[in-house]
Parts: C-alpha cells; sequence; structure tokens
C-alpha cells in the first residue's frame, strides 16, 4: 500500500503542472469552459488510466468509503460519470463532485492540442466553448497554423483574418498525448491501460481493497 501511496503523491504533482498548464494555455487564448457546463461530464465513456483515478481512490479509501463506492460502482447504470453532480435535469449543467482528485483528462480537456494521423498538430476544442467564442477559437487555429481545417473551421479563420479587432498571437498549444504520457511513465501497468472513467475507479478500488484485506490477513497472522 505505501507504493500506491509514493504513486498517488507522484499522480498529484503532476496533476498540479497539468492543471497550470493547460489552465494557462486556455485563459491566454479565453477558451476556457463555459460556467456550469457539464457535456463532457454527462459521459461515461469517458476514458482514463486507473493510474488517474488513484488519489481519489485512496481518498475514499482513507475516508472509510472505498467498499461502498465499490459496491455502488458494480451496480451502477447511470450515464455520466458517477461523480458528476448534475444541477439540470438533462444533465448538460453540473459541477464535479471530486474536483480536487479529478482525473488528468478532466484538466486537459476543454482547449488542447493534439497530433493528426500525418503528425501535425492541430487543436481540439469541445463544441460548447466553439459555440460560445467561435471567434476566439478560430484565433487559435489561426496561431498553430494547422495545415488542415474542415469546412466549418475555413469559414471561422476566414472570417477571424478579416476583423482586425480580433489578435492573433502565436501561442502553441499544450497537447494532451504528452500529458498522459508524463502520467504513464510514473508506472506503466496502472497509467498505460484507458477505460471507460468509472470502470477505471472500481478497478483501482478493487486493487485497493484486496491490498488491504491481504495486509490485514498477514497483521493478524492468518497469512505468511
Amino acid at each position: 500500500m505505501n507504493r500506491l501511496r509514493e504513486l498517488s503523491s507522484q499522480v498529484m504533482d503532476v496533476y498540479q503542472s497539468l492543471s497550470q498548464e493547460f489552465s494557462a494555455y486556455q485563459s491566454s487564448q479565453s477558451l476556457n469552459c463555459v460556467e456550469k457546463c457539464g457535456a463532457c461530464c454527462n459521459n461515461p465513456d469517458i476514458e482514463v488510466s486507473p493510474l488517474e483515478m488513484l488519489p481519489l481512490a485512496l481518498h475514499l479509501f482513507d475516508t472509510g468509503r472505498a467498499e461502498q463506492e465499490f459496491d455502488e460502482l458494480d451496480n451502477y447504470s447511470g450515464f455520466a460519470c458517477k461523480q458528476y453532480q448534475r444541477l439540470s435535469l438533462d444533465g448538460k449543467e453540473g459541477y464535479c463532485g471530486i474536483y480536487e482528485y479529478r482525473p488528468a483528462i478532466c484538466r486537459m480537456f476543454g482547449a488542447a492540442g493534439y497530433k493528426t494521423k500525418s503528425g501535425e498538430a492541430t487543436l481540439s476544442v469541445c463544441k460548447p466553448i466553439k459555440q460560445a467564442v467561435p471567434e476566439k477559437y478560430a484565433a487559435a487555429l489561426i496561431a498553430i497554423q494547422p495545415q488542415h481545417l474542415d469546412i466549418f473551421e475555413k469559414r471561422l479563420v476566414d472570417d477571424i483574418a478579416a476583423n482586425s479587432e480580433v489578435r492573433v498571437t502565436s501561442t502553441k498549444p499544450p497537447m494532451i498525448a504528452e500529458g498522459r504520457q508524463k502520467l504513464a511513465q510514473l508506472d506503466y501497468e496502472l497509467g498505460e491501460r484507458l477505460m471507460p472513467i468509472n470502470d477505471a475507479l472500481r478497478f483501482v478500488l478493487e486493487k485497493i481493497l484486496t491490498l488491504s484485506f491481504y495486509a490485514q490477513d498477514i497483521d493478524g497472522g492468518v497469512a505468511a
């Protein structure tokens, strides 16, 4: 268990770095998340690594909630991340119930860089942000000078290029893949594999509870 605690501390250090890096870029480009928007959270298929859920799992264990959460996840059939707290019936508005322990993808998603199949850097921006500030999105695309844009993006770029009121600064976005790699290199077994977010938490909770069970047996003299 000590190894997992050390690993969790390392994960949180990476989280702090990622949060600063991606937030700084998003703020500089005015591509921040829309207030109360929960579009990305309202989806159980968002993929994370078990390593990303380790800090939360240990927190649940330390506060005596690990077994209950494990059982609830085992029977959970919701259509969102289980930690998402809805503020609207359709789930479009809400907030993260575990913000301090949210996984890496939640810290990077919104506006970030990724590489196309041809290896070129381009920009990924979620739909609500695109719709809220289309001119800022277009300016960010111009700044990284992508080689290939879809029809919607080309139209935005043409519009923004003709608008002298919008300032375009050459700023490269931080890359999601690089952020994932920073975590994966901490522990290949837990950091390389991706799975739906609820499954990832259940997976690492099971690991922690199993280790705890055997540790109790050893302390009690049941096992060698």
